[in-house]
């Protein structure tokens, strides 16, 4: 149920192993620890950074839809002004994506500090806790927002039969580069139909190369 009034039919083509979703899972909690420590560190120099260059809370939380149409609120820290999400509304005509998301490249509203994080998916550490919680985990779809997913296809719903991760196959695959979502879908979808604890580990080494090098990251 979407909003617990909305309710969503998801499905898999595949079985799902149980010992390897435990796998996944003692994965998961290891490496939001790894990763909380990581941001406990750094946090002081991103909250003074963020805190000096616009006004507003350090953190941005945004609904989103984790697997079967269950929300939950994904954390990041902020890397916009505080009137970003007013201003989207205006900035639609130049959306470079093609389908139910929204992305464009220099957004206005993105702060200095905020787009250094973005590139180096600093921006992106609090979602740690969305992961120690259960609610994301470390590889996995893109999490959509209520709006994204009202606006899908029958077909792309099948996108959200899986918990959503901080990356996953289309973070590694050039994200920036691809412009059509149905491109973004069908990635998610060759995740889930293939998915094994083997996938998961590729893929975070594939992250760590990325982030490493910045490749596709705006």
């Amino acid at each position: 149920m979407l909003y617990g009034t909305v309710p969503l039919l998801t499905f898999r083509s595949v079985s799902v192993d149980a010992d390897q979703l435990f796998y996944k899972r003692c994965l998961d909690i290891a490496g939001s620890l790894a990763g909380l420590a990581i941001s406990a560190g750094l946090f002081p120099f991103i909250a003074i950074a963020v805190k000096l260059e616009s006004p507003g809370p350090l953190f941005f939380g945004q609904t989103r839809v984790r697997e079967n149409g269950r929300t939950f609120t994904c954390w990041k820290f902020r890397s916009m002004f505080q009137d970003a999400e007013a201003r989207k509304q205006e900035l639609m005509h130049l959306n470079e994506m093609e389908g139910a998301i929204f992305k464009m490249k220099n957004d206005p509203r993105v702060t200095r500090v905020g787009a250094f994080l973005r590139r180096t998916s600093l921006d992106e550490l609090p979602q740690f806790w969305n992961v120690l919680k259960s609610e994301m985990s470390l590889v996995g779809t893109r999490p959509p927002t209520p709006g994204e997913v009202m606006g899908y296809k029958n077909w792309q719903r099948k996108r959200i039969c899986m918990k959503p991760g901080i990356t996953g196959l289309w973070q590694v695959s050039g994200r920036n580069s691809i412009v059509d979502f149905n491109e973004v879908v069908r990635l998610d979808l060759e995740y889930i139909e293939t998915w094994s604890f083997a996938t998961d580990i590729r893929l975070i080494l594939r992250t760590l190369k990325v982030v490493f090098f910045r490749e596709g990251a705006c």
